[in-house]
């Protein structure tokens, strides 16, 4: 929950967490019609959202106590917005204590996120880092996880906002996606770990012309 802030940016910083924290995943097309309301000019062109993809598995690569420490996640260059929210999900729900610490893997994920600020909502990217008190009895354990996405697509209630309004994500060109998997967990003396299906909705911009970023973390998953 944000909390109340005396910072200039903090009324505005509660008014986001506000407005992507909504169940109804039309908020991401309400978002952009607020933000016009505000007097700023929306894209010249329209990028209606590409078809969702039909299920398919994709596995972060393969690791444990015993192999190779991983390097910190990378965004990758696509336009894609499926395609982003299923990497951006496999971050999210990996990580290797061996390999780096806390803080280095909080700037990691910050660095997938968009540069306009007005959009970026960090702190749900940092809620999905563990703490800096539970990562070191982690890192002890030389924890690791892994993820498996499944699947990925465009909730029922987005898409039906866009169908209803189509022009209305010309501002921020923010989608959303819904993402599940599984991640996997293994640390120092286990032999199989352990493992749990998960699913979380992410807020993407995908601008045209411009590589996807990561808007935030939903704090529901929409169906």
């Amino acid at each position: 929950m944000a909390q109340h802030s005396t910072h200039p940016g903090g009324a505005s910083r509660v008014r986001r967490r506000a407005l992507l924290g909504t169940a109804v995943l039309a908020v991401l097309v309400a978002l952009a019609a607020y933000l016009t309301r505000e007097g700023r000019s929306p894209s010249d062109t329209a990028s209606p959202p590409p078809s969702s993809p039909t299920a398919s598995s994709s596995t972060a690569a393969p690791s444990g106590p015993h192999t190779r420490p991983r390097a910190l996640p990378v965004p990758p260059k696509t336009h894609d917005p499926i395609t982003y929210g299923k990497a951006a999900a496999a971050a999210l729900w990996s990580y290797d204590t061996r390999a780096y610490s806390q803080p280095e893997l909080r700037k990691a994920l910050r660095g997938w996120l968009t540069t306009e600020s007005k959009y970026a909502d960090p702190a749900s990217v940092d809620q999905a880092v563990p703490s800096a008190v539970l990562w070191k009895e982690m890192a002890a354990n030389k924890q690791v996880a892994t993820a498996k996405i499944n699947e990925g697509h465009f909730p029922h209630a987005f898409t039906q906002a866009l169908q209803e309004d189509p022009g209305a994500i010309t501002q921020a060109y923010v989608y959303a996606v819904t993402v599940s998997g599984k991640q996997s967990i293994r640390w120092k003396g286990s032999a199989a770990g352990g493992a749990e299906s998960r699913s979380t909705t992410l807020a993407v911009q995908c601008r045209p012309n411009h590589p996807c970023a990561l808007v935030g973390v939903m704090p529901s998953v929409a169906p």
